[in-house]
């Protein structure tokens, strides 16, 4: 979905062309998960997309994280991962971890932090591919330098409140209209009915049957 458009800047479009890379997608929770910022993981993922499938999604949290958060991105289909301690310790850990697995190429940092940048050579040393995710401010610009490509966080990655919104209303009413859904008790005392109707019927004609060899 992002096609490089200039070498020394590092800006990217959306493209339509599918990619071939296993990815592993290490997000760095307490850094880019902020109100300000407002993202979408759906939209990160659909960026991310265009340079293959995402084998490993992480999403490290500190132990401040609400209920909340941890269910929504549970529900999106990515791995929580809460730390007692220092977040960027345990996922630089996970990164250098993954240097080494064979099914993975390339490894997606979305973090907009510098201590990070030794994992990231680490990496490249060892042949991996690096995407980094970021947004501004605070987009730290070796990482950006160091990194094969590089996807700006900006409006169209936005959470759509409007939208999910929406689809809490339409769960709510699916929800309302099952249990207001008519019973089908009626219908089986119905049913009873016409079965005990067809079956005097068949009495009857038997019986008429049988007055009528009698005669």
């Amino acid at each position: 979905m992002w096609k490089k458009l200039d070498n020394l800047k590092k800006f990217y479009v959306k493209t339509s062309k599918k990619g071939t890379n296993k990815m592993a997608l290490l997000i760095d929770g307490p850094n880019m998960l902020r109100k300000e910022f407002n993202v979408d993981l759906d939209k990160v993922r659909d960026a991310l997309d265009e340079f293959g499938d995402i084998v490993v999604g992480r999403v490290y949290l500190n132990q401040y994280a609400s209920d909340k958060l941890i269910e929504a991105i549970a529900n999106q289909g990515f791995e929580p991962r809460i730390s007692a301690g220092d977040v960027d310790v345990e996922m630089a850990v996970d990164g250098t971890e993954l240097i080494f697995n064979k099914n993975i190429d390339t490894i997606v940092y979305m973090t907009r932090d510098a201590d990070f940048l030794p994992a990231i050579r680490k990496a490249k040393e060892r042949g991996k591919q690096i995407i980094v995710v970021g947004a501004e401010p605070g987009f730290s610009t070796a990482i950006q330098n160091i990194a094969d490509h590089v996807i700006r966080v900006e409006e169209d990655f936005e959470l759509d409140k409007e939208k999910l919104e929406q689809k809490k209303r339409d769960r709510e009413q699916h929800s309302h209209s099952a249990v207001e859904s008519p019973k089908t008790e009626p219908l089986k005392e119905e049913s009873k009915e016409n079965k005990k109707s067809s079956t005097e019927s068949f009495k009857e004609g038997l019986s008429n049957s049988i007055n009528w060899l009698k005669k």
